[in-house]
């Protein structure tokens, strides 16, 4: 990894761009419940204003639901105890961090 900001996510997304993320920094409620209706909606599911706190995958603190305990890179990252997927020997050929990477390349460059 390049850098070692708290901040970069496991898969390599930039945390301070997420919009979870900044409406818990900022205490933004309007924001919350825009990015509750739009997650809502992209997955189908009940996600209220109220889901979205999140202070980043890595560091201690709030999570969304999502961040906290569904999301499998986070949770096969913790399972092999690396910093970041970029700590992984695998990252190059893992299908589950690449589905992120194949439409994100500022997060496989945020992990090299």
């Amino acid at each position: 990894m390049k850098q070692k900001n708290i901040l970069i996510a496991y898969c390599g997304l930039d945390c301070e761009k997420c919009d979870a993320y900044r409406a818990t920094k900022n205490n933004d409620q309007a924001l919350r419940e825009k990015t509750a209706k739009i997650w809502s909606e992209l997955n189908n599911a009940p996600i209220l204003p109220e889901h979205i706190n999140c202070e980043g995958c890595r560091v201690n603190g709030a999570k969304t639901i999502y961040c906290d305990s569904m999301c499998p890179i986070r949770q096969c990252a913790m399972k092999r105890d690396v910093e970041t997927c970029g700590s992984c020997p695998e990252m190059e050929t893992c299908e589950t961090v690449g589905k992120v990477h194949q439409y994100n390349n500022e997060a496989r460059n945020n992990l090299r």
